[in-house]
C-alpha cells in the first residue's frame, strides 16, 4: 500500500532532525581547548618576590624544599559537605529571617567568631552549571566551567589537564580519599589509599556518610598521608528527596556537627609542638548550594553560593594590616564578618599553602609574608599572561587581537607599578618600613588585570562553530518544509484542498493557530520569557480557550465545556506558579507546605489527612472511569485485559502510598517499599508488550471496525503507560492525570466547534487550533508537574522509586518517564481522540486524517525547537548562555527527538494494520 510512503515520511523527518541536532550540537556545545601543558617547579626561579625580598642572611632565601612558594602548612584535611548552602554554615544573624535549618553547625560558628581564633568562614561563589562533577572539576583544575561537563555527570571521565591532585602527587604529597566515588573516576591513579562509595542513589542518605565516618577518624591518627579528602553526600541526597526544610535535612546537619566536633578534637589533641598535626590546616567546604527543594545545576544565588570554613591548628600569625585585609560583609548586628571569594581560586590557594605549582590553567593572585612585610607575588601574574598567550596560539579561536591588546596594556601598567614598589621596598629596607597603601595600590592593579582576564575567559571560553550551527538550523528548516509538503498532500488526500488564502472566514482558525505558534516561538528569544515559559504557554492556552468560548456562545452549545476548560487552565496557572518558584517538593506537590500561599496550617491533623487522602480519591475516580469504559464499550479482549491490569495497578499504587503514609499499617504485613513499584512496572511493561504483539499478529480489519479499533487501542495504550507515569510522578500523579483527562476531553469537544459555528468547512481536514491547544496543554503539563528547563528541574529521586541500586540505563529510563510522561508520552498516544467528532462516524477513521494529525503536531513541535536553535545561536555570547539558554536547548532537542520517536511508534501502532477508505489517498501521497 502507498500508505507506507507516508509512514516513511515520519521516519525520514526523525532522521533529518537527528542529523540537524547532531550537527548543531557539535557547533554549539564544544568544550574549551584543554592545553596539554603542566606547571613545574622549574618554571619559577629566585626571581619570585617570595624568594628574593627577604632580609640578607635569612634562610627564607634558600630554595631548598620549596617550589613556587615556601610551604605554609604541612598537612591538609579537606572535608567536602556536598550541597552545603551558605545559610547552613553562616550564623542566622546574617539573614533577615531565621529558618529551621540555620545554626545547625554551631561548632564552626563558635570557632570562626571566637576571640583570637585562627578559623574563618567564607562565602564561596561557584560558577554555573552547579552539577557535582562539574564543580569538582572546577575546584581541582581552577578552570572556568563549560556546559558540556554536565553531560558527564553520570559517567565521569578522568581529568587529563593539569589539576591540583596531579600537582600534589607529582610533588611527593600522599593523598587519601574517602566518600563520593566520583573522585576515583576523575583521578583513577592518584590516591595512595581510597575508600570510595556509590554516590548516585539519591534515596540513600547514609551509605557514603557512614563510610566517611568509619574511615575518617582513624585516618587522622595515621602518619602516611599529607592530604586527606572526605566527601560527604547526605545533605545533597536529603535535599533531592525531602527538600531543605525537612526533618532528614536537620538530622543530617546535626550529624555533621557531631562529626566535625570529633574531627576538630582529634586534630587539636595532636597540634602541640612536635605533634602529628602541629601544622595541619582544616577546610570544611561545599562544592555548590541547593534550592529550597534540594535541586542544583543552575545559576541562582541559592545554587552558586556555598560555604568554606578554614582553620589552622598552628598559632595565628601576626594580624594583617587593615589596608590589605579582604573586605567582608557584616551581619545584621555587626558582630560577625564574612568575606566572599570565587570558588575557582581554590586550586591556586591550596597550591600556595602546600608549596606546589599552580595548575597550568589557573588564573588567580596570591601573596606571601616575609618578615611582616606583604610582598605581592608576581610569579602567577606572569603565568596568567603566559597562559593567555599559549591559549590564543593553540585554540582554534582563542582571543581577538583587540582583547589581547587591552590585556597587554593592563599587564604592562601593573608590571611597571610592581617594579616601582619593588625599588621603593629596597630603598626602605634599612628602615624596615613598607607603605601598606602602596602595596594595596599594586594589588588593585593585579586584581584589575586578572578580573579582566577572567571575564574575557567567561565570555569566550567555549569555541562556537558558527557554520555548523547554521547548517543544523538549515536542516531544521528543511524538515519544516517537508512537514508542509506532506501536510498539503495529506489534506488533499482527505478531500480538503489546502488553500489558506482562498477565504478569510475559512482561514480564521488556521491564522489564529499560526499566530499563537509564532508568539510562542518569538518568546523564546528573550531570557525573561524563557524563565516564564510555563506562564507564557498558559496565557496562550487561556487565549485559545476564550476563542472557543466565543464559538460556543455563537453556537449556544458546549458552554459547560468551555467554562470548565478555562477553570482548568486557571488551576494549572496556579500550579505552574509554584513549580517555577522552585518551592514545590521534589517528590510530590502535595508534600509542599502551601501555608505561605493559601494561609493553611498544614500541621493540623485535618489538613494532613485531606492531603493524604486526596491522591487516593483521585485514583479511585480513575478506577471508576476505566471500569465504566470496560462495561460501556464493546472493546476487544486484549483492550479489556489491559484496562483491568491498569485498574489493578492503580490499586497497588494506592496501597504503596497508604503504606508510606502509615494509614493502613500495611508495613506490618511485610510489604517492601520497592516490591509494589516493581510489580507496577512489570504490569505496565507486560501490557505494552501485549498490545504490540496483538497488533503484529492480527489481520487487517474492515473499514467499519476501524474507528472502534483505533479508539480502543488508544485507550488501552494510554492506560498501559498511565500507571507507571503516575507512580513515578508521586502523589501529584493522579491529580495531573485527572487534569489531563478533563483538558483532553474539552479540546476533543472543541475540535469541530469552529466549523459548525461559522457554518463553513475547515481549511484542513483537522482543526489546527485544536492541535495547537493540545501542544500548549502538553507544555503546561510539563511545568505544572514541577519541572522546568534546567538540570535542577530534574527530580532525581523519581529514578529510584522501586530501586536502591544505581543502574545507568534503568534510572535514565525512569527519569525520562518522570520528566516527559505527562507532557510527551500521554499527549502523543492520545492524539487519535481529536478525531472523535460526529462526522467521523460516517466516514470511518481515514488513515490520511490520523496521519495529518500527527504531522501537524510534529510540525508545531519542530517549529518551536527551530526557534530555540536560532535563539541559542543568537545568544551564544549572552551572560546566561550556560545557565539558561543551553539547558533550554538540551531539554527542547531531547523533547523533539522523543516526540519524533513516539510519533513513529504511534503511527506504526495505530496505522500499520488498518485500511484507509479514502480513494484519493494513494494517488495524493504517491505522486
Amino acid at each position: 500500500m502507498k500508505k507506507w510512503r507516508t509512514l516513511c515520511f515520519f521516519w525520514a523527518i526523525m532522521a533529518l532532525h537527528a542529523v540537524a541536532i547532531l550537527i548543531f550540537t557539535r557547533g554549539f556545545l564544544l568544550t574549551r581547548t584543554e592545553l596539554p601543558f603542566h606547571s613545574n617547579c622549574s618554571d619559577v626561579s629566585k626571581e619570585s618576590p617570595c624568594f628574593s625580598n627577604s632580609p640578607q642572611g635569612s634562610d627564607v632565601n634558600s630554595t631548598e624544599g620549596r617550589c613556587w612558594t615556601k610551604p605554609a602548612i604541612g598537612r591538609l584535611v579537606i572535608i567536602v559537605l556536598d550541597a552545603i548552602r551558605f545559610d547552613f554554615v553562616a550564623p542566622s544573624s546574617f539573614f533577615k529571617e531565621k529558618k529551621p535549618w540555620m545554626d545547625r553547625l554551631p561548632v564552626l560558628q563558635k570557632l570562626a567568631f571566637g576571640e583570637g581564633s585562627s578559623a574563618r568562614i567564607f562565602k564561596a561563589i561557584a560558577d554555573p552549571p552547579t552539577t557535582s562533577l562539574q564543580r569538582l572539576k572546577g575546584l581541582t583544575t581552577g578552570g572556568l566551567p563549560t556546559f558540556i561537563d554536565v553531560g558527564n555527570s553520570f559517567g565521569a571521565p578522568a581529568i587529563v589537564e593539569d589539576n591540583l591532585i596531579h600537582q600534589l602527587v607529582e610533588n611527593g604529597k600522599r593523598v587519601v580519599m574517602m566518600g563520593d566515588d566520583t573522585w576515583v573516576q576523575l583521578f583513577p591513579h592518584h590516591f595512595r589509599k581510597s575508600y570510595p562509595f556509590p554516590s548516585f542513589n539519591v534515596k540513600d542518605l547514609h551509605t557514603v556518610d557512614n563510610g566517611c565516618i568509619d574511615n575518617l577518624l582513624p585516618t587522622l591518627y595515621e602518619e602516611d598521608w599529607d592530604v586527606l579528602i572526605a566527601h560527604f553526600l547526605g545533605v545533597d541526597h536529603a535535599g533531592h528527596i525531602f527538600g531543605v526544610d525537612s526533618a532528614p535535612m536537620i538530622e543530617k546537619l546535626e550529624q555533621y556537627n557531631g562529626v566535625l566536633e570529633k574531627v576538630i578534637d582529634a586534630l587539636e589533641s595532636q597540634s602541640r609542638p612536635g605533634g602529628l598535626h602541629e601544622n595541619t590546616y582544616l577546610l570544611v567546604m561545599g562544592d555548590h548550594g541547593q534550592t529550597l527543594n534540594g535541586d542544583h545545576g543552575g545559576g541562582s544565588p541559592e545554587e552558586v553560593e556555598t560555604s568554606t570554613f578554614a582553620m589552622s591548628f598552628r598559632r595565628p600569625p601576626s594580624p594583617i594590616v587593615p589596608e590589605l585585609d579582604i573586605p567582608c560583609e557584616f551581619d545584621l548586628e555587626r558582630r560577625s564578618c564574612i568575606s566572599n571569594f570565587q570558588q575557582l581560586d581554590f586550586a591556586a590557594t591550596v597550591s600556595a599553602l602546600m608549596g606546589i605549582p599552580f595548575p597550568f590553567g589557573r588564573c588567580t593572585v596570591i601573596s606571601c609574608l616575609i618578615d611582616n612585610h606583604h610582598i605581592f607575588n608576581l610569579l602567577h601574574f606572569i603565568k596568567v599572561k603566559r597562559y593567555i598567550d599559549i591559549y590564543s596560539a593553540s585554540s582554534m579561536i582563542g582571543f581577538s587581537s583587540e582583547d589581547i591588546s587591552r590585556i597587554a596594556d593592563m599587564y604592562t601598567k601593573a608590571e611597571k607599578t610592581y617594579r616601582q614598589i619593588k625599588d621603593n621596598a629596597s630603598h626602605r629596607s634599612k628602615s624596615n618600613d613598607l607603605s601598606p597603601s602602596s602595596l594595596k595600590h599594586q594589588i588593585d592593579a593585579y586584581v584589575k588585570f586578572l578580573n579582566s582576564v577572567a571575564e574575557l575567559a567567561r565570555s569566550k571560553w567555549t569555541e562556537f562553530n558558527l557554520p555548523m550551527m547554521l547548517v543544523g538550523i538549515g536542516m531544521m528548516l528543511m524538515s519544516l518544509f517537508t512537514h508542509v509538503f506532506v501536510i498539503y498532500r495529506l489534506s488533499k488526500a482527505c478531500g480538503v484542498p489546502f488553500n489558506p488564502c482562498g477565504n478569510s472566514k475559512i482561514s480564521l482558525g488556521l491564522v489564529f493557530a499560526s499566530i499563537i505558534v509564532m508568539i510562542r516561538m518569538w518568546s523564546l528569544f528573550s531570557n525573561s520569557y524563557i524563565l516564564e515559559e510555563g506562564k507564557v504557554a498558559n496565557f496562550l492556552l487561556a487565549t485559545s480557550g476564550l476563542v472557543m468560548l466565543r464559538y460556543s456562545i455563537m453556537r449556544r452549545k458546549m458552554l459547560l465545556e468551555a467554562g470548565l476548560f478555562l477553570i482548568l487552565v486557571a488551576i494549572i496557572r496556579f500550579t505552574i506558579e509554584i513549580g517555577l518558584s522552585k518551592q514545590a517538593a521534589t517528590s510530590a506537590f502535595l508534600h509542599f507546605n502551601p501555608s505561605w500561599m493559601l494561609g493553611i496550617d498544614t500541621s493540623h491533623h485535618v489538613w494532613t489527612h485531606i492531603f493524604e487522602l486526596l491522591p487516593m480519591l483521585a485514583l479511585l475516580l480513575l478506577v471508576h472511569l476505566l471500569y465504566k469504559a470496560i462495561t460501556g464499550s464493546s472493546f476487544g479482549a486484549i483492550s479489556k485485559i489491559t484496562l483491568l491490569g491498569t485498574i489493578f495497578s492503580y490499586i497497588l499504587i494506592a496501597m504503596q502510598w497508604a503504606s508510606e503514609n502509615k494509614m493502613l499499617g500495611l508495613a506490618s504485613y511485610g510489604v517492601g517499599r520497592n516490591t509494589l513499584p516493581r510489580i507496577i512496572y512489570a504490569i505496565g511493561f507486560g501490557q505494552i508488550l501485549l498490545l504490540i504483539l496483538s497488533k503484529l499478529s492480527c489481520q487487517e480489519k474492515a473499514v467499519v471496525d476501524c474507528r472502534r479499533s483505533i479508539i480502543s487501542d488508544s485507550l488501552a495504550m494510554l492506560s498501559a503507560w498511565s500507571s507507571t507515569v503516575i507512580i513515578i510522578s508521586g502523589q501529584q500523579g493522579p491529580l495531573v492525570a485527572l487534569a489531563t483527562l478533563i483538558g483532553g476531553y474539552c479540546i476533543v469537544r472543541f475540535h469541530d466547534l469552529e466549523g459548525n459555528a461559522s457554518g463553513t468547512p475547515l481549511v484542513l481536514a483537522v482543526n489546527p487550533l485544536s492541535l495547537t491547544q493540545w501542544c500548549l496543554f502538553a507544555v503546561c503539563l510539563f511545568f505544572c508537574t514541577g519541572h522546568w528547563c534546567a538540570f535542577d528541574g530534574l527530580r532525581y529521586g523519581a529514578a529510584f522509586i522501586g530501586f536502591d541500586e544505581f543502574v545507568l540505563v534503568r534510572q535514565a529510563i525512569l527519569l525520562t518517564i518522570d520528566t516527559f510522561g505527562f507532557s510527551h508520552i500521554i499527549p502523543i498516544f492520545g492524539l487519535p481522540f481529536l478525531l472523535l467528532t460526529a462526522g467521523d462516524e460516517k466516514k470511518g477513521f481515514p488513515f490520511a486524517r490520523l496521519s495529518l494529525v500527527y504531522m501537524i503536531y510534529g510540525f508545531i513541535t519542530a517549529a518551536t525547537v527551530t526557534a530555540t536553535l536560532l535563539c541559542v545561536m543568537v545568544h551564544r555570547r549572552h551572560l546566561m548562555v550556560w545557565g539558561l539558554f543551553a539547558p533550554k536547548f538540551v531539554f527542547d532537542v531531547v523533547g523533539l527527538m522523543l516526540t519524533d520517536v513516539l510519533i513513529c511508534v504511534a503511527s506504526l501502532y495505530f496505522l500499520g494494520r488498518t485500511r484507509d477508505n479514502t480513494p484519493a489517498h494513494d494517488h495524493a501521497i504517491g505522486n
